[in-house]
């Protein structure tokens, strides 16, 4: 919302309290179309308030502007705005909407736009079958009738007062029906209880009610976490014909909101309901039919995933913990030493002097010998990665910033001063036009003078995450808040299975032949959990409060959301903080993280001219692939939590950031959990080992066992390593997602709909692991009659689940009977082979690849029926179409394998 910040908190403070909201929507009058104009794509209306206003939820808006555009033949967009353009809408500059198709597609696309004037309403069919349920219908007709209860009796905000088109500039609100029970993915970040598949209420459960707010906080259950993707796959199954089409639905909107899934009882449908705490609706409609067509679809509007360099498909070890350059060096030796190929070596916040970006510690870390140890990297064709954390206290990137005008303010224009692992410090604010020539000037001196010569850049606590209330260092000596300490840090508890009171520390399968396992039954029993006493709970105080506005309260809006922390400040940047453009973070809060990895990849681009940048991040939008990966945040180290992270790798191949690790870091992983969890990730896109502070340690070479396994699935990883970087090729140029759901490839199969502890990397490996301890054997899908052998295990395709044994030292992962469907692209490095010392002589997995016919998006067309390299040419895969022109530039394939 642009608005203009001119009231003292006293004075706003009295208007707002004035103001008296119904918080019921039941007499909102909706809207009446009363006129129309037709255009080559599409067309635009206008909106009147059909009636008084209900000011449910903030002050109702008289006008607005409907502007439908026929897309693509695949695609509709329908936006809904406040005709005075107040509300606040994503600049094009940030996420830019795909370019209009060269012909007019309004009488021959897949979708149709349909409408009822008055009450305004629309609704969304397929132009091949017109009478099948909508996609997508807001006519109060085929919603159930209201009010309805609340469906969680202890909050009355989940009852269903109306269903009227709500448009007030603090509240927004839409209604679709849907089939009875349909199967809904997607609208996360979240861990969601009911799995893959969201809750609607149906079959026993009790519905979902999924908060976009981003926030610090790895391990919530069903609560908003750090990203927000308000985009969902639906995969309609019609039981009298038994086939499945899909769809989609995307709402770009930054707001702060609630989405809701529920099945009122005795209702023919299900619902979805949108609430939002401002901003405009932006939506965009998929016509599938088939799931990997919708997320290719969505890719034409958030941008197409960035092509990783190829190192980065190798295996990554990382932990706080590492004090010094010494260990650094203790670590890859070790790994060398044991034969492990290790090809990226992280550094946390360990590296920095009194915890700083762009700093490294002169005792711990001093310029000379991290210059050296990456150095050595370099030689041995390894790669080192850094973290920054979006905090900047007094030193030299502050007073640089200052000069530059890129922090975020408060609404009196002084700075915004929050705290985080320094202490008080401020915020980068994206939207400032210097911000990206400052980010990249800090880069580059910490690259070339700092000593650290990084390969790509880790992003973290940036949601943003701060942990103080408000501006609480405004008027403060800056320099007199000592930095976090971690001198309290302490990690309790072991994986479920594993009692240290009668086991010990060492995390071991067995002690002096005993097994360790300490559970009676299956389920397992226990946490580990990383109790972090200072660093991440220690506040300051409140700062200096909200600046609110003529009848705006910015800092708890009269609708509340879901939230994990309840108030919308909490843990995080303040609501009132501003930004260049008179944005207000309550506007942009979503954004954060998504601009920071759009700023960081152009820096990339020039601290490391002609090398791929590869960059991971915490917090994410819509768009987030474009610029970089994610990492699923500090999940804890227990069985549990391998099996829940499965339906993050999947949520994320819909949100098109498909390069995404599955690494638990909180709490200590005993032998058999590391074990698993390593064999299980070299199946994952992204490939690393994190670890947290004073947790028992847990590299691959810790146990000999794990060692053992370990070789065996990194090089089962490393033969496939072509095959993957195939994946990355299409999904960075035609959208289509590297790891997938089985129904994706069996889409009329109504038992796999729920199944998320099994997934096919691509379309042709089917990958599932042990997600319990001391589990040998287990139930699993098989796909058709014939064999074939990986990492020793023999397969017997069956179309049923097949109990197979699951040696502790072999992941289970089996190819799809038959050739390889997807062709192949080869980088310049000569099977993957990346470290020198870890050389892969041949490939001899590729003489089973042929020209299969591709899908239809598939840009890799190459014959490669011989274990041949390819030189790749622009011309070859880079393939740019009129949907993409808004995409970073192509690749250099030749120069980056």
């Amino acid at each position: 919302m642009l608005r203009p910040l001119v009231l003292s908190v006293g004075n706003a403070a009295l208007l707002v309290s004035a103001l008296v909201y119904s918080k019921n929507v039941s007499h909102c009058p909706g809207y009446t179309l009363t006129s129309l104009t037709e255009f080559q794509h599409g067309l635009f209306a206008q909106l009147e308030l059909a009636g008084p206003a209900c000011n449910a939820f903030g002050s109702d808006i008289a006008n607005l502007t409907l502007e439908v555009t026929y897309q693509s033949q695949s695609t509709i967009r329908v936006a809904i705005f406040d005709t005075a353009e107040d509300q606040f809408r994503i600049p094009t500059s940030i996420i830019p909407p795909p370019p209009l198709p060269t012909k007019s597609l309004i009488d021959d696309s897949d979708l149709v736009f349909n409408y009822d004037p008055s009450p305004f309403a629309f609704w969304i069919t397929r132009r091949s079958d017109p009478d099948a349920m909508p996609i997508f219908d807001t006519r109060i007709s085929s919603l159930p009738t209201t009010p309805i209860p609340p469906f969680n009796v202890s909050d009355p905000s989940t009852a269903f007062d109306g269903f009227p088109l709500v448009f007030e500039d603090q509240y927004l609100q839409i209604t679709s029906a849907l089939p009875l029970g349909t199967n809904i993915y997607g609208l996360g970040e979240v861990i969601a209880s009911s799995g893959f598949r969201r809750d609607i209420g149906t079959g026993g459960g009790s519905g979902t009610i999924q908060t976009h707010w981003n926030r610090d906080d790895a391990n919530p259950i069903d609560q908003n976490m750090y990203g927000s993707h308000p985009i969902y796959l639906e995969h309609r199954y019609n039981e009298t014909t038994g086939k499945a089409t899909a769809s989609g639905v995307v709402l770009v909107s930054a707001s702060g909101s609630d989405i809701l899934l529920q099945t009122p009882p005795g209702s023919p449908v299900s619902l979805i309901q949108y609430r939002m705490l401002g901003g405009t609706f932006d939506f965009y409609f998929f016509s599938g039919p088939n799931d990997i067509d919708v997320i290719a679809q969505y890719a034409a509007i958030s941008g197409y995933p960035f092509m990783p360099p190829a190192w980065s498909f190798g295996f990554h070890l990382c932990r706080w913990g590492y004090h010094n350059v010494s260990d650094d060096i203790a670590n890859a030796e070790a790994m060398r030493g044991a034969g492990i190929p290790l090809e990226v070596q992280w550094n946390d916040i360990d590296l920095y002097h009194v915890f700083r970006d762009f700093t490294t510690d002169p005792i711990s870390f001093p310029t000379d010998e991290i210059r050296s140890f990456i150095e050595n990297l370099t030689a041995n064709h390894q790669h080192c990665i850094a973290v920054t954390v979006n905090n900047t206290d007094v030193y030299d990137p502050f007073t640089r910033g200052s000069e530059m005008g890129v922090f975020m303010k408060n609404p009196d224009e002084s700075l915004y001063i929050g705290q985080v692992w320094p202490g008080y410090t401020a915020f980068p604010d994206w939207f400032s036009d210097n911000a990206v020539e400052w980010w990249t000037e800090a880069l580059m001196n910490w690259s070339t003078n700092g000593g650290v010569d990084f390969s790509g850049i880790w992003l973290d606590m940036n949601e943003a995450t701060s942990l103080c209330g408000y501006s609480c260092g405004t008027g403060a000596n800056l320099s007199a808040l000592a930095p976090l300490s971690v001198a309290n840090v302490t990690v309790v508890g072991y994986p479920e299975c594993y009692n240290e009171t009668v086991s010990g520390p060492s995390g071991n399968m067995t002690i002096n032949g005993t097994s360790t396992y300490s559970c009676s039954d299956a389920s397992g029993s226990g946490a580990s959990v990383a109790v972090r006493t200072s660093a991440r709970t220690r506040s300051v105080g409140t700062g200096i409060g909200a600046g609110e506005e003529t009848g705006i309260n910015v800092t708890y809006p009269p609708y509340a959301t879901h939230n994990g922390f309840g108030a919308l400040s909490a843990h995080v940047v303040a609501t009132n903080a501003t930004h260049t453009g008179d944005y207000l973070e309550l506007d942009v809060h979503n954004l954060f993280g998504m601009m920071e990895a759009r700023a960081t990849y152009l820096a990339l681009q020039k601290v490391r001219p002609g090398q791929r940048p590869f960059i991971i991040g915490r917090s994410t939008f819509v768009s987030q692939g474009r610029w970089a990966g994610h990492w699923l945040g500090d999940n804890y180290s227990k069985w549990e939590y391998m099996y829940l992270n499965i339906q993050g790798v999947l949520q994320f191949q819909i949100y098109q950031v498909p390069m995404i690790p599955r690494d638990g870091i909180d709490g200590n992983a005993d032998e058999e959990l590391c074990n698993r969890w390593m064999q299980l990730s070299a199946f994952m896109p992204f490939y690393r080992n994190h670890n947290t502070y004073a947790a028992l340690p847990q590299e691959p070479y810790r146990w000999d066992s794990v060692a053992d396994a370990s070789k065996i699935a990194i090089r089962a990883r490393y033969s496939l390593l072509p095959y993957w970087y195939t994946l990355f090729a299409n999904a960075s140029t035609a959208g289509l997602p590297p790891i997938r759901a089985l129904f994706y490839e069996f889409p009329d199969e109504p038992e796999l709909f729920t199944v998320d502890r099994q997934w096919l990397v691509g379309k042709d490996i089917l990958s599932f692991s042990a997600m319990s301890a001391s589990f040998s054997k287990f139930m699993k899908y098989e796909i058709r009659d014939e064999e074939f052998e990986l990492m020793g295990i023999p397969r017997h395709r069956k179309a049923c689940a097949t109990r197979v044994q699951n040696p502790q030292e072999l992941l289970d992962a089996n190819r799809e009977g038959g050739p390889f469907t997807s062709a192949a692209v080869i980088p310049i490095e000569p099977c993957f082979a990346m470290q020198t010392d870890m050389l892969i002589p041949s490939c001899p997995h590729l003489a089973n690849l042929v020209e299969a016919r591709p899908h239809k998006h598939d840009k890799a067309h190459h014959n490669i029926k011989q274990a041949t390299r390819i030189e790749l040419k622009t011309s070859h895969l880079a393939e740019r179409t009129s949907e993409r022109s808004s995409e970073p530039p192509a690749p250099d394939w030749d120069h980056d394998p």
